[in-house]
């Protein structure tokens, strides 16, 4: 896979690219179906909303009865998100929660509302939980997208993205930190209808190749599109 100078490198935007407390996802009736007419949005620039941010906030943080419920999740993240741009810092967002809401608290969520729509939309679905997105928002750039993927393809369990998350952030290549929770990063187990299949495997064989070489070619051919 190349562009005719070396690897081919894909560009991904690790962080969220919409502004902050839109819901689009939590309004996306393909992600959340009906409830998507409940999403609620925070505008950091409209002090009733950043009021409203606040509120939800401090609730969220003293109600453990959602605590399975994603999209409710998303919506305090969104809270906290909204509520640090607004007041200016992790600190005085604290403060004006009030109750028992910690810096640490409103700094792990709104660090889940800054990842990428393409995982937001994972959690929302309920592919992702919440605990886990919490750890992925830990790290920066592409290990972002290798943890949440790893969630997906490899199964990999709350305790083991927080690892892996702790092992990225000491230094260590987020292949490795995968490795050692036995992921492949890049190994992806797809179906596919029988006649494509029978394709793909006699193009192989008569190419010399393997299938994976066989996708990976197609695969930056469509993404070049």
């Amino acid at each position: 896979m190349s562009d005719g100078d070396g690897p081919r490198r894909w560009t991904h935007p690790a962080d969220r690219e919409e502004p902050v407390g839109e819901p689009v996802v939590r309004a996306d009736p393909s992600v959340t179906g009906e409830r998507a007419r409940e999403a609620v949005g925070f505008d950091p620039d409209d002090p009733e909303s950043v009021q409203l941010a606040a509120e939800t906030v401090r609730a969220f943080s003293e109600n453990t009865v959602g605590a399975e419920d994603n999209v409710y999740m998303l919506r305090g993240a969104a809270a906290c998100a909204a509520l640090v741009r607004g007041v200016g810092s992790y600190k005085r967002a604290a403060e004006r929660a009030g109750g028992d809401v910690s810096v640490s608290f409103i700094r792990k969520w709104a660090r889940v509302h800054d990842l990428p729509q393409a995982i937001r939309r994972h959690v929302a679905r309920g592919d992702i939980a919440p605990t886990a997105a919490k750890h992925i928002a830990r790290v920066s750039g592409d290990a972002r997208f290798a943890l949440a993927w790893a969630v997906l393809d490899s199964d990999l369990t709350v305790r083991e993205v927080r690892r892996a998350a702790s092992a990225v952030n000491d230094g260590a290549p987020v292949e490795e930190a995968l490795a050692e929770h036995g992921v492949v990063l890049g190994e992806l187990a797809t179906r596919l209808p029988p006649d494509l299949y029978l394709e793909l495997r006699r193009r192989a064989s008569l190419e010399n190749v393997s299938p994976d070489d066989v996708l990976a070619d197609a695969l930056t051919a469509y993404f070049a599109e």
